[in-house]
């Protein structure tokens, strides 16, 4: 549908990882600039989401992610009529259809979040170039972390490679600059939202499927995020021991509403710290926080060294001799489809292909077979699980399977391996996750439920694909090439 221009020249605020219309950096700056600006006439702020298909185009028509992001675009909408504007969707290339779009509006600017992803810092560039062409500007805003880019480094100004100092020198950051936690109020007063219907597409129209999300448990958009966080603030006190178990509701569920920006990180990090406090967090409080910083790390890491969405963080890795050949690739495929014979790896991977969910716990374990049981190259399970994920986010995905495979900042040294029998003991200790994934084996003992084949095994249910001693003594050989330099 063609947009009339305005003869006020406004703004365009566009939507990507931040699908809420409160506590939103760039719709508050927008505002406040339009505010600014109508001293000499009405200056009118648009909205607008773009389906981008460079992105879109290369994922199967099932894909959660696109349902989740489709209802809550519904929502937003919603919201932002109530608040006196619209929403505009399109389906197409973010770096055409942005700058076509601020010509048939006639704006000033385009504000945005940024997003620290080396495609979408190149897409960005792409349209700032389009609208600068224009007489226009792309304007971005620190949005989905609290602490971005090199805003925390070392004492001697230098990007940190190990979580703890940079935990610390994040909390020292916060502490001088309390308002980094400060909302950013979206004021429908301040100025005038542009008037008009919104316009949302199907997802037949964009080549997707409605998947069920209620049927996995997912609620989306801005009150879904909000539910959940409610739901965890009375378990937030016992999440430092909880959140290690999957078979119990210890964690928060909340990393996919933080991967499309549904809830407010600042919302977040600003209640814990209030709780705290207050002495109402408990152990659990400082735990969930660390987690949170995690991810502002892991944001660094990749903005710093774009180099990791393809090789080692620690260069040195990449001499590691990854099996190949059919023999691997039949290995990789019985990872991927929970057919290895051992309980807790096959329940966790059966979790994710039937839900997009895996607890975290058994994203280190699963990750750990994967490269140190049946020595594959990290990056294919690091793309398996970009498909699968229903929060798949590049940065904490990447930084999270280089940690497993030893070869990324921080990472655990290459000896130490986990066995997948005694995580299975120590976590599911009644073996209750796996039961209620594996129907095979829920008839076992919870002591013959972790390693069946010492009990004679299961009517279909594999036997090991590997010996996890070998196996074990294999990847101490693999891993020579870098034991000299750590």
């Amino acid at each position: 549908m063609h947009e009339s221009k305005s003869n006020s020249r406004g703004i365009l605020v566009w939507f990507r990882r931040d699908l809420r219309a409160f506590d939103h950096a760039a719709l508050h700056h927008a505002l406040l600039a339009g505010a600014a600006s109508a001293r000499n006439g009405d200056s009118p702020v648009f909205c607008v989401f773009i389906f981008d298909r460079p992105i879109l185009d290369g994922l199967p028509r099932d894909d959660r992610r696109v349902a989740f992001i489709h209802a809550s675009l519904a929502e937003l909408a919603t919201e932002l009529e109530a608040l006196g504007g619209h929403l505009l969707v399109r389906h197409g290339d973010a770096r055409t259809e942005i700058p076509a779009l601020a010509d048939a509006l006639d704006v000033t600017a385009v504000y945005a979040n940024e997003d620290y992803d080396p495609a979408a810092i190149a897409r960005d560039g792409g349209v700032a170039d389009a609208l600068a062409a224009a007489g226009r500007s792309l304007r971005l805003f620190k949005d989905g972390v609290i602490f971005a880019k090199s805003e925390v480094l070392s004492q001697a100004g230098k990007p940190l490679g190990v979580f703890t100092p940079y935990r610390n020198a994040w909390r020292k950051r916060l502490e001088a600059q309390p308002d980094a936690l400060a909302p950013w109020p979206v004021d429908p007063h301040a100025a005038a939202f542009a008037p008009g219907r919104s316009q949302l597409l199907s997802l037949q129209d964009i080549g997707f499927d409605d998947t069920g999300l209620a049927d996995i448990g997912v609620t989306p958009g801005m009150s879904g995020g909000a539910a959940l966080f409610d739901a965890f603030l009375p378990r937030l006190a016992g999440y430092g021991t909880e959140r290690d178990y999957p078979a119990r509701d210890g964690t928060s569920h909340l990393s996919l509403h933080l991967r499309f920006g549904t809830v407010s990180i600042r919302h977040l990090v600003r209640t814990v710290l209030q709780l705290s406090a207050r002495g109402q967090a408990g152990e659990g409080g400082a735990t969930w926080l660390s987690e949170l910083v995690w991810r502002d790390f892991y944001q660094m890491i990749l903005f710093h060294n774009p180099h990791v969405v393809h090789a080692s963080f620690k260069p040195a890795y990449d001499r590691v001799a990854w099996e190949t050949g059919p023999a691997a690739d039949e290995l990789f495929a019985a990872w991927c489809e929970g057919r290895t014979g051992y309980p807790l790896v096959d329940a966790a991977m059966a979790q994710l292909n039937t839900t997009g969910f895996m607890h975290n716990r058994l994203r280190m374990v699963t990750a750990s077979f994967l490269c140190k049981d049946l020595g594959i190259d990290w990056r294919r399970g690091e793309a398996y699980f970009a498909l699968r994920l229903n929060d798949y986010e590049l940065a904490s995905n990447n930084g999270g399977w280089q940690w497993a495979a030893s070869s990324g900042c921080d990472a655990q040294p290459f000896f130490r391996i986990f066995n997948p029998v005694t995580q299975s003991e120590r976590f599911d200790k009644d073996g209750d996750f796996i039961r209620f994934h594996l129907p095979p084996l829920r008839e076992l003992s919870s002591k013959a439920i972790h390693a069946p084949w010492l009990h004679g095994g299961v009517d279909g249910y594999p036997a090991p694909i590997v010996d996890h001693a070998e196996a074990r003594q294999r990847t101490l050989e693999r891993f020579e090439v870098v034991k000299a330099r750590g």
